[in-house]
């Protein structure tokens, strides 16, 4: 079935305004409820492609609790949505590749600093030329260094930890990164030789697609106390960048996909689509998938921690000052691809107590409210920061976790945009155009490797971020702080 095929004619009954739910009755094996996070606009663009009846597949696997859910950046992925949250339970549940994603802890990383729009405009195109000349990027792009076998083996366990220890970032970015960039449990033995020949040159690279380092200035703030805990404020300069663990974690997917499938039969596993293949979370097979994806996972912490050094070097180069005068810290780095065994007490779970899962993310973020003790001291009277990117035209967004996503969703929300073209029908849509010359008559700045990544990812090729976000807004699973427009941006 192609990503974006036919319209989805299911049942959905709309539960409230933000809320819509497929039955059980829908399809046969359903173990709960599928639940999918909208409003009436958003839900017309959703039921364009197949992407419900992933919601609806997924909520058949062994162990599911809750409701299997879906955000309003939900969109067609392999085996489940791009957008998708799904938790099993520990006991009799299972982890499957498909609801991590191929670019395993694909993230967000975002910095603050005491820099005015008017500095930037001042240096504008030098300050996006030095971006683009210092953090390499692109299809097969190669990092600065070059990695050890060794090296990458403490990659591998270390994650963001490795970075600083090594000159690349201060020791107050892990303490503002989720799980302060580095999940435990990696096993440095269990990736594949493959996985690491790719993984090794590309150390500290944006790659393509979707990927970006971007400078915005703040332009709303609506949450002042959030705001004020975050130091943000209206008119300020802040970077903002997305990526993964590159070549490294798509290698892990594709190799434990292979074992999954195999293992399908040797479990009994029977599903309605192969592209959930899975393995009992107490099986071998499982546990060597987690300690590979955490290896992945530290990788992708480790990564976006170098392109922050390289990003701070390059502010020190234009504006001739160090990183620390511009008050260059850290606001918070959170995955958006990732699997992790979290306890919740979930509305929706028959259980009154809290349940031990593992909550599958793949293009989700976590979304922790105040008080809980995995997110920073600083964050714990507002709750964890939630980053969410939008597209280079457009806007991208900063929230805060809540309670009621720890109710609801096992602490998840929005992760993007989410995409309504396939990049085939973007290219085919932007022929003739110039979109560098469109965005800077906005005031936006591009620089771009690849022949087609801007025309891939024209604003059109997106729903509108402004949507998405008042509907976890509204549905109170996350809460507004503050929105960014870009004004430089650097893709692959």
């Amino acid at each position: 079935m192609s990503q974006f095929s036919k319209r989805w004619e299911g049942e959905l009954r709309q539960v409230d305004s933000y809320r819509w739910e497929i039955p059980v009755s829908y399809q046969e094996g359903m173990n709960v409820p599928g639940l999918i996070f909208a409003n009436d606009e958003l839900i017309r663009h959703i039921r364009k492609d197949q992407a419900p009846a992933q919601v609806a597949n997924t909520a058949t696997l062994p162990g599911v609790v809750g409701r299997a859910m879906a955000m309003p950046d939900i969109h067609w992925g392999y085996g489940f949505p791009i957008g998708g949250v799904v938790a099993s339970t520990m006991a009799d549940g299972i982890i499957s590749p498909g609801g991590v994603g191929y670019d395993i802890n694909c993230g967000v990383r975002m910095l603050r600093t005491e820099l005015h729009e008017k500095d930037i405009r001042q240096k504008q195109r030098q300050l996006v030329d030095t971006l683009f000349r210092n953090v390499p990027c692109g299809v097969g792009s190669k990092g600065r260094i070059k990695l050890s076998p060794k090296d990458l083996e403490q990659v591998m366990i270390k994650g963001g930890q490795w970075a600083v220890e090594n000159g690349y970032g201060w020791n107050s970015d892990l303490e503002f990164s989720e799980e302060n960039g580095c999940l435990k449990g990696a096993d440095k033995s269990i990736p594949s030789e493959r996985a690491r020949k790719r993984g090794a040159p590309q150390l500290g690279s944006l790659g393509s697609g979707n990927h970006f380092l971007e400078v915005q200035i703040v332009d709303k703030i609506f949450d002042p106390q959030a705001a004020s805990v975050m130091q943000l404020f209206e008119g300020q300069a802040v970077v903002m960048i997305h990526c993964g663990s590159r070549g490294f974690g798509h290698q892990i997917c594709t190799d434990f996909l292979h074992v999954m499938e195999e293992a399908m039969d040797r479990y009994d596993l029977h599903l309605p689509d192969r592209q959930l293949a899975c393995a009992p979370l107490q099986s071998d097979v499982a546990q060597e998938y987690l300690a590979a994806m955490a290896c992945a996972a530290n990788y992708g912490w480790a990564n976006r921690q170098m392109i922050v050094h390289w990003t701070r070097e390059s502010f020190e180069q234009v504006f001739k000052t160090s990183a620390k005068s511009l008050q260059m810290h850290q606001i918070y780095d959170v995955a958006h691809n990732i699997a992790k065994r979290e306890q919740h007490q979930c509305i929706y779970c028959r259980s009154k107590q809290p349940v031990d899962v593992m909550v599958h993310r793949k293009g989700a973020t976590r979304a922790f409210g105040p008080g809980n003790p995995h997110i920073p001291q600083a964050y714990q009277t507002i709750g964890q920061p939630v980053l969410i990117p939008g597209d280079m035209g457009t806007a991208s967004y900063i929230l805060v976790g809540t309670q009621q996503a720890m109710n609801e969703t096992f602490g998840s929300t929005c992760h993007g945009a989410g995409r309504v073209l396939s990049r085939r029908k973007a290219i085919k849509l932007t022929k003739g155009r110039s979109i560098p010359q469109e965005l800077e008559k906005k005031g936006i700045l591009v620089r771009y490797e690849g022949r087609d990544t801007v025309r891939e990812e024209t604003p059109e090729a997106y729903k509108d971020v402004n949507q998405v976000v008042d509907v976890v807004h509204g549905a109170g699973i996350s809460k507004k702080v503050a929105r960014m427009r870009p004004i430089c941006v650097v893709k692959g």
